[in-house]
């Protein structure tokens, strides 16, 4: 242990802590920007100086320790001038027209410029001749909004394995960009949207396309329905201080209807859907190993197979054909719920609420329309583009009552609500899985081997004499070990899941951003509680699916279901793919 003094309070803390650490230790707060912890501490920002005695020159908190009998003083007046000198520099090549920033109110350095009283900079503004990256790519890049902390370059180097960010030219001119291409729609960007997440400005952000839905909306000819994704439902609410108890999803499909939409729909029954496919192909593969290449991957996060594509292209054929949830669901919507309302599909505009950014990309491949050519999702909205378009519309969900979803895809079950959980897919599949070969459904938590949020997970379970080895990573860097081990044969399983994001969907790169706070152990606890509270607990059990088969599909992996359900990962192309 070593004993040090900050700001006048005696505090012990161990050897090694860095400063910063050591006064959050003491209830000291010391302001940064570029911090991450274990991630970026390369003090890139030098907001976090403070004085130390015996030393002439500032120390930055982040990535200076601790030594025996240390004397600090956080918010010394030589400090708090450096400190202030330091962010009016940054703002100085930083686009401050706050008012039309998607990230006003929720932005590190505007919080920590007026928490310095910042009310002019005195400096030249120099702002990058360079804007932003297109704005038709579901990412955008904003050049004058970035203030080179590098936590995107951490992020997508460390936690993700994609390496799309890194520092170009040098000196005043440095900044970041892509990495070995020639923009960012020609990069292997898997568009996780981790980058977004933790930017502290608004450098970094999603495509939004709330306009395009209140352009649908006002449309007569246009009849409008929303899916809203599992993970929506424990995520939503954050943005307006609603508990999770709160926000739920009867709740925000009031506000929907409020809003116009003809239609609410829950994707938990597609994602049942995705399951009694997946689970299917699963088993069928199994029963015919010798040949079949094994293990056979998940295939509803399009992040991972935007990765897989790119940078893994020999595993691409071990992925399920199953589309995601949200490609079923709109599958779904423009045939067998067109014939049931009469309607021609292309007057139904589908809408997708989700937490991913990948979602974007994959509705617009040209594998995911039907055969009038029209896409079957026509637009997805992440978790805080719907907050944004709540408020647009001035709804307070907080003030108003639920309602109940529309029919007929109101049912999902308790298997359909953990997809949104890293685990959650593979659980899910095996409870159908096991019913299918035993005729008989296992205790829902027989696989609760999966669930957690370790980077990687395994386990084997006996499904009537057959050991199923299985696997669950979450995170693209923790995907490119276990692919690697696979390359190496180093390690054998079955099935694999695979999530993009750090703890799955709750964890996605549309989802609530709360600086350098990772939410998806708190979301996924609530929908491993609403599955613990349902009545329906496994996909197979779905009425309305049943019902979907009976009138419509027949069956798993019939000639409708595959040509309706089903796709070809080939059939789209990653830059650079051949």
């Amino acid at each position: 242990m070593v004993n040090c003094t900050i700001d006048g309070r005696a505090v012990q803390v161990p050897e090694r802590t860095t400063i910063l650490n050591a006064a959050a230790a003491a209830g000291i707060h010391i302001p940064t920007l570029c911090y991450l912890k274990d991630i970026n501490e390369i003090a890139a920002c030098r907001v976090c100086v403070v004085e130390v005695e015996g030393y002439e020159r500032l120390m930055t908190a982040c990535n200076n320790t601790v030594t025996e009998g240390m004397v600090v003083y956080t918010n010394s007046r030589k400090a708090r001038l450096a400190r202030r000198a330091n962010v009016e520099l940054i703002l100085s090549q930083h686009d401050t027209n706050c008012a039309i920033c998607v990230r006003s109110g929720n932005c590190e350095l505007q919080k920590v410029a007026n928490d310095l009283n910042i009310l002019s900079i005195p400096f030249e503004k120099q702002l990058p001749k360079k804007h932003r990256s297109s704005l038709n790519f579901p990412l955008i890049r904003n050049y004058d909004k970035c203030i080179k902390c590098m936590r995107c370059v951490q992020i997508c180097d460390k936690v993700q394995d994609s390496h799309i960010w890194d520092v170009i030219n040098t000196g005043s001119q440095s900044t970041v960009d892509v990495k070995d291409a020639y923009d960012l729609e020609t990069s292997k960007c898997a568009l996780c949207g981790q980058c977004i997440t933790h930017c502290p400005t608004a450098a970094l952000r999603e495509r939004d396309d709330t306009h395009d839905i209140l352009d649908a909306l006002e449309n007569p000819d246009k009849i409008v329905v929303a899916q809203i994704a599992p993970s929506i439902r424990t995520a939503w609410g954050e943005g307006f201080g609603l508990t999770p108890e709160q926000a739920t999803v009867k709740r925000l499909a009031a506000a929907l209807k409020i809003t116009g939409f003809d239609y609410v729909f829950d994707t938990n029954w597609s994602a049942d859907l995705t399951i009694m496919e997946e689970a299917t192909e699963f088993l069928e593969k199994l029963t015919h190993k010798e040949e079949n290449r094994f293990p056979m991957f998940t295939s509803c996060c399009p992040g991972w197979i935007r990765f897989c594509k790119a940078h893994y292209p020999d595993f691409v054929d071990q992925l399920s054909t199953s589309k995601s949830p949200q490609q079923m669901f709109g599958a779904i919507i423009k045939s067998y719920f067109a014939e049931k309302l009469g309607v021609d599909p292309s007057r139904i505009y589908c809408v997708s609420i989700m937490p991913c950014l990948a979602k974007k990309a994959e509705c617009g491949y040209e594998t995911m329309r039907n055969d009038q050519g029209d896409p079957d999702v026509d637009v997805v909205l992440t978790t805080r583009e719907v907050n944004r378009l709540l408020r647009m519309e001035n709804i307070a969900p907080g003030e108003i009552d639920e309602i109940e979803l529309d029919n007929p895809f109101s049912a999902g079950s308790g298997a359909a609500n953990i997809f949104g959980s890293t685990g959650g897919v593979m659980e899910a599949a095996l409870r159908t899985a096991y019913h299918s070969v035993t005729g008989e459904n296992p205790d829902p938590d027989a696989f609760h081997d999966v669930r957690g949020q370790e980077g990687w997970k395994e386990a084997t379970f006996d499904i009537k004499g057959i050991p199923v080895r299985v696997a669950v990573v979450n995170g693209l860097g923790n995907a490119a070990k276990l692919l690697d081990a696979l390359r190496k044969k180093t390690v054998e399983y079955d099935f694999v899941e695979v999530m993009a994001c750090p703890g799955g969907c709750v964890g996605g790169g549309g989802q609530p951003i709360h600086d350098s706070v990772e939410m998806a152990p708190e979301r996924a606890k609530t929908l491993y509680a609403q599955d613990a509270a349902g009545a329906l607990r496994f996909s197979h059990e779905n009425p309305d699916v049943i019902r979907c088969y009976e009138e419509y599909l027949e069956k798993p992996l019939s000639e409708r279901a595959e040509h309706l359900l089903h796709t070809d990962h080939h059939g789209w192309k990653m830059p650079g793919e051949r």
